[in-house]
Parts: C-alpha cells; structure tokens; sequence
C-alpha cells in the first residue's frame, strides 16, 4: 500500500476543516429528512447539484425517512439492487424511480 501524500499543517487543517462541513452538511440533511421538512424527491434533485448531498450514501438517507428502520432499508435496496455503499450520485434513473416509488 502507498503512503498518503504529505500535507503542510495549512493543507491538513483545510481537509479537516471540509471535511467536517460535510458532515455537517450531511448530518443536516438526514435531520431534515427525519423531520419531514424535505423528501427523498428533493434530496435526489440536490444530489444533482450539490457536492455533499451528491456524496451521500443512498442507505442512509434512505435510513433517515421517517418510519424506515436499517432492516427496511436494507431489504428495499437489495429488492432494487442497489449496492449498500452506493452513493446517491451512482444511482440511475430506474433506481432513482423505484426509491421514490416506495418511500416517495
């Protein structure tokens, strides 16, 4: 295995500082989802847009839908075939429309 690259202290400290952003970022998102103030349709039209969003993995915000537990979600993705480390942005169109179609 190679090593990782070496950073400056500067380089290292702005990773991080992006890094927690994005899990903010994601943190966020899935609370809205939990809450009901956003839905899996807008979540999906995000990660179209979005960096963050569009980094997700598709099982936990499909986890994060109010009434979805890991067991219900893990049986729906692999009924539609979707990989669990499956990021929002590597779905296609058909599993885009199966999601919304059970939990939209």
């Amino acid at each position: 295995m190679s090593n990782p690259p070496k950073l400056s202290d500067e380089a290292r400290a702005a990773a991080l500082a992006k890094a927690t952003e994005a899990r903010k970022a994601r943190r966020e998102l899935k609370h809205l989802l939990k809450m009901r103030s956003l839905t899996l349709a807008e979540v999906l039209e995000r990660a179209d847009s979005d960096e963050i969003v569009a980094k997700t993995k598709a099982l936990a915000v499909i986890e994060s839908l109010p009434g979805v537990g890991k067991v219900k979600a893990r049986r729906a993705m692999e009924d539609i075939g979707i990989a669990e480390n499956r990021r929002l942005r590597g779905l296609g169109q058909k599993q885009r429309a199966e999601l919304l179609e059970r939990f939209g």
